[in-house]
């Protein structure tokens, strides 16, 4: 009894030590393409149509799943570990595999105007300190932010100049100087960006003068108009007021992704067109033609017959003036002609 419990006790142990080693253990009729690099794997195993109508879509899906992930594990744990941290880490090779992408990889970003100056003129770059020495208050401050080293903010009392008014406020002439030199260098920043990207700089809009110019005050009135909510679409316009500046309709593109029925019936359509023999004929367009060529025709006709009347109408109008005039220096003369002297 002793010797056949200890026999099927080893069975035992045996049979799960199987199933242990079954479960990292696949086994395929034709080896896997393997890129461990991208962390790839390409199964060309056929697929048998019977298993998958026979086992639920899901369940098989997922046991071809995990049959797969476990191949790619046992490759990845063939290359060379080492323990960073209490975890084993597997250094990957380079992917062999060119994977395609929606998008082209990033560009490196230009430098700035000031970064080729400073590096034609050899400028290194120098890490200030955080902590100056105030002294005022005789102690290490910081540089900038709360409770900073010389902070003029805090001053109760702002001696007024020579040459300024006396009734303005120099705390308010203070703050309002400093939020124009905060506009001032956020401008740059971007003029700097757009410079160094070879875009349009952003535009600041009509700036005040003492005269502006046609150009400017039509800005003015666009920057005006495209200001609502609807961005101008139904504000009205002035009497001889101009179409604004590349406000005509854009050119829309297809999307890259999605349906495609629409442009493979625009294809066909084309290559049918290319592949007749005959042009093709618009009835409606050539009927059209045909009858603005005549009515111009007639017009032309009918304009030429006018003008001739007119202009005998008009002679036979002036022809009558001249013979009324005559008649009546007739009736004055006597009824004869006066004669130039040394003539009979």
């Amino acid at each position: 009894m002793a010797a056949c419990s200890v026999e099927e006790l080893l069975a035992k142990a045996e049979q799960e030590e199987a199933e242990k080693l079954r479960s990292i253990t696949v086994h395929k009729e034709l080896d896997l393409d393997f890129d461990v690099g991208s962390l790839l794997a390409c199964d060309k195993n056929r697929i048998e149509s019977r298993d998958f109508r026979g086992q639920k879509k899901e369940d098989f899906l997922r046991a071809l799943a995990r049959d797969n992930t476990q191949l790619l594990i046992n490759e990845i744990w063939k290359l060379q570990t080492e323990r960073v941290e209490e975890a084993i880490v597997a250094k990957l090779p380079e992917p062999s595999t060119r994977l395609p992408r929606e998008k082209a990889p990033l560009k490196p970003r230009p430098p700035t105007k000031w970064e080729q100056f400073a590096k034609l003129k050899g400028i290194q770059k120098k890490k200030k300190t955080n902590l100056v020495w105030d002294d005022t208050a005789k102690e290490w401050r910081r540089r900038w932010g709360y409770k900073r080293a010389k902070d003029n903010t805090k001053e109760w009392l702002i001696e007024v100049p020579e040459t300024a008014d006396s009734n303005e406020d120099q705390f308010s002439k203070r703050t309002r100087a400093k939020k124009e030199r905060v506009a001032k260098n956020e401008l740059n920043r971007l003029r700097n960006i757009a410079r160094a990207q070879k875009v349009k700089s952003p535009g600041v809009g009509l700036l005040p003068k003492a005269q502006q110019s046609r150009d400017e005050l039509a800005q003015a009135v666009s920057v005006a108009r495209t200001s609502t909510a609807s961005a101008g679409r139904f504000q009205d316009r002035l009497a001889k007021e101009k179409a604004p500046r590349n406000s005509g309709k854009r050119r829309k593109f297809e999307p890259l992704i999605g349906d495609f029925s629409s442009e493979r019936q625009k294809q066909l359509e084309l290559l049918k067109v290319l592949d007749s023999r005959r042009p093709k004929l618009d009835i409606t367009k050539a009927v059209n033609a045909q009858m603005r060529q005549e009515d111009r025709e007639e017009a032309a006709a009918k304009h030429g017959r006018k003008g001739g009347k007119g202009r005998a109408g008009r002679g036979g109008k002036m022809a009558g003036r001249r013979g009324k005039r005559g008649k009546a220096e007739g009736g004055r003369g006597g009824g004869k002609k006066r004669g130039k002297p040394g003539k009979r």
